[in-house]
């Protein structure tokens, strides 16, 4: 089974009090390298040795390496078929991220795209449910 990683921005945020307090540009305004809607397809296989040179060689290009920097531990680990963050997201194929600048937070979802190669694989496939219930969470609570 081979698998993809999709990494989406659903939503971005600012909160301007809190850079005219603490940034030395207080008008900087929210992150001018995403847009909500914008999607990134990882994949491996791309000529190199799929981990090791990963963020080096992205494609499509990530716009960001401090962004990259906060995921790219949850997309390795989608792109070997890894439950992203066990216990946590309703889908252990996926979780919601941020990039951490606190005054204008990035928000992510990072998703596994298992892609079946056989039949046995897809008969598997189809019959896996990855729903996390709430008395299986991992909330720290």
């Amino acid at each position: 089974m081979k698998h993809q990683c999709k990494v989406t921005v659903p939503d971005k945020k600012l909160f301007p009090e809190l850079q005219r307090e603490y940034c030395a540009e207080p008008e900087s305004g929210a992150c001018p390298c995403f847009e909500v809607g914008q999607e990134y397809l990882f994949r491996t296989g791309l000529g190199t040795d799929g981990f090791r040179h990963f963020g080096h060689n992205l494609d499509p290009a990530f716009p960001c390496a401090e962004t990259w920097d906060c995921i790219n531990r949850y997309v390795y680990t989608a792109l070997q078929g890894g439950s992203i963050i066990h216990g946590w997201m309703r889908d252990d194929r996926q979780m919601i991220a941020c990039w951490q600048d606190g005054t204008r937070p990035v928000i992510l979802r990072i998703e596994r795209i298992d892609i079946s190669e056989t039949d046995e694989e897809r008969a598997w496939l189809e019959h896996q449910d990855f729903t996390v219930r709430q008395e299986d969470t991992n909330t720290g609570m």
